[in-house]
């Protein structure tokens, strides 16, 4: 793997945790109980893949060849 796409999927990685962190702080009340349980488990999954696709990414960039 080269260290451009590492770099790539380290802040792939690093958008996809702000972004759904972000998502769970700023879900507004009013919702039925199903609106969390789905959200909630949408944000346990990406911040799960986020978590594979950085640690992937920087053992990629550590291995990588330049260029």
């Amino acid at each position: 793997m080269s260290r451009k796409i590492a770099g790539f999927l380290i802040a792939l990685a690093a958008f996809m945790i702000f972004e759904w962190i972000n998502l769970g702080f700023n879900l507004a009340d009013g919702h039925p109980t199903a609106f969390y349980v789905v959200h909630g488990i949408l944000i346990a999954v990406n911040l799960v893949l986020a978590g594979v696709l950085g640690v992937i990414g920087w053992r990629g960039f550590r291995r990588g060849q330049r260029g």
